[in-house]
């Protein structure tokens, strides 16, 4: 059994909620606006078109891997200039985006399972993605939002990791790294010495070439109900 933890670091993304249907109903705002606002970039980049682009600036940018934001900005800009019209577009653009991207729908069990986790451990989000937690109306639930695009580094990699240590005030044996991603979070999370935990909602196998979590659970509440269990009667410091 691991120890108890002292706190926990939480993935958001496939974790708290599935991102794919987020970001689909960013891509058809976005799509939206430029209809509205800008006719040629979105007769030249419709949804499919936008999202292949979006790709492309990825790939040769790797520099800004960690900072789904500005890549996004930079596929925005790009379409309008190539469909020959006003950069100006771009925050507006953004916006429309960003705002449906922040309109999640929860995993059934997650905001309870979430309330109650963080009633006894500070919890720091975790995150590769660029969720906004005061406009989903959770940055209440976590005393630490640690993000990609604002340390320059994203998961597996050690530093973010120990990063969310450092903000936590507390040793990287000390925190439960809690995840959907077995290479991004688990393995990211083991590598930097943290404790870890998979949430594996789709009841997958786990790949036969990593080492395994700590704990597995298929729902955030199993992972609840598993400490309340094992390591009762604890406050938030």
């Amino acid at each position: 059994m691991i120890p108890p933890p002292r706190a926990l670091s939480l993935d958001l993304d496939d974790t708290l909620w599935p991102i794919w249907p987020a970001i689909e109903r960013a891509e058809a705002a976005l799509d939206a606006f430029l209809r509205e606002r800008c006719p040629r970039t979105a007769q030249k980049y419709p949804i499919a078109a936008m999202r292949a682009l979006r790709d492309r600036i990825a790939s040769e940018h790797p520099q800004h891997a960690h900072d789904f934001t500005l890549q996004r900005r930079l596929s925005l800009a790009h379409a309008l200039r190539d469909s020959g019209e006003d950069e100006i577009h771009v925050d507006a653009a953004f916006d429309a985006f960003y705002e449906a991207r922040n309109r999640i729908e929860f995993y059934p069990d997650a905001l309870d399972a979430l309330e109650r986790l963080a009633r006894r451990w500070p919890i720091a989000a975790l995150t590769n993605g660029n969720a906004d937690l005061a406009r989903i109306g959770i940055a209440h639930r976590f005393v630490v939002f640690v993000s990609a695009r604002n340390e320059g580094h994203a998961k597996p990699d050690a530093p973010i990791f120990h990063s969310t240590c450092r903000q936590l005030g507390l040793d990287a044996g000390e925190v439960l790294h809690v995840g959907d991603d077995p290479w991004l979070d688990i393995a990211g999370a083991q590598g930097a010495g943290l404790r870890t935990c998979w949430i594996n909602r789709r009841d997958e196998a786990w790949p036969e070439s990593l080492p395994a979590p700590d704990l597995s659970f298929t729902t955030l509440a199993a992972l609840a109900d598993w400490l309340d269990a094992h390591h009762p009667h604890r406050e938030t410091a």
